[in-house]
């Protein structure tokens, strides 16, 4: 199966990156690529919310479970944990891709989400995502977030969007489709 680069979008300063066009019934697969994304902010989350076909608000109803792999800047750990901060139990809210990033210059997250069927009006839309980024938990550590859940709607999916929880942000979104 083939990837096809459907759009990219490049953000300078920017409060949210959206895809608005594009997620169709063309695909029952899209992947979206995250490059060199850094906050205005330090201690920021990175995160993304989906609209259901005729909706607005981002607010769609996840289901998600997360866990994350680091290792400290100075050596501390590694460490391998289940992120019950990171979950949403039938949640409306952003699903964090990451935590608590640093804006330092060296410190831009990279990562992939897969969203599968969206178009699909019969069932839930899963997803899967993998970030890393230098965050700023308790200290300076690498870390990488391992993300899976489902979308608990049966509507079209048409439009996503992503966005720190709070501030501005540079870097590279890009969405491929698959099939």
């Amino acid at each position: 199966m083939a990837m096809t680069l459907i759009t990219t979008n490049t953000s300078s300063d920017a409060a949210t990156s959206d895809f608005t066009t594009g997620i169709d019934s063309t695909y029952k697969l899209y992947i979206f690529k995250f490059i060199n994304i850094n906050p205005a902010t330090t201690g920021q989350d990175f995160g993304f919310q989906v609209n259901v076909a005729g909706e607005s608000d981002y607010n769609e109803v996840i289901t998600s479970t997360s866990f994350s792999a680091w290792y400290g800047e100075a050596g501390s750990g590694p460490s391998l944990a289940y992120d019950t901060a990171k979950d949403q139990a039938q949640g409306t809210g952003f699903q964090d891709l990451n935590s608590v990033q640093s804006s330092d210059a060296d410190s831009g997250m990279a990562g992939t989400l897969w969203l599968f069927n969206p178009s699909n009006t019969t069932y839930v839309k899963h997803f899967y995502a993998v970030t890393t980024s230098f965050t700023l938990d308790a200290t300076p550590n690498h870390n990488n977030y391992y993300i899976a859940g489902y979308v608990n709607v049966t509507g079209a999916i048409d439009e996503i969007q992503f966005k720190y929880s709070s501030g501005n942000f540079d870097g590279i979104i890009s969405m491929y489709g698959v099939g």
